[in-house]
């Protein structure tokens, strides 16, 4: 194999296995309202928020209390 065929083969093994960690979500607020998160939101005990971000990359944390489910898509 060449350099630029084996570049090639890392370079899309290394797509593959990103692309499987990232798992969209959706998030439904009990007012209806409904968010889209990048990956799981991650729950902080100590404060009782979940933390996450948005597909617009903006950071959010919501408290427990104001979510009804989170979704994976």
């Amino acid at each position: 194999m060449t350099h630029r065929t084996l570049a090639a083969l890392m370079l899309a093994a290394g797509m593959a296995a990103l692309a499987g960690c990232a798992s969209p979500t959706v998030i439904t607020l009990n007012d209806g309202r409904e968010i889209q998160a990048i990956d799981t939101p991650k729950y902080d005990e100590d404060s009782g928020f979940y933390q996450f971000k948005q597909l617009d990359g903006k950071e959010t944390r919501i408290n427990k209390d104001q979510i009804r489910t989170v979704k994976e898509l």
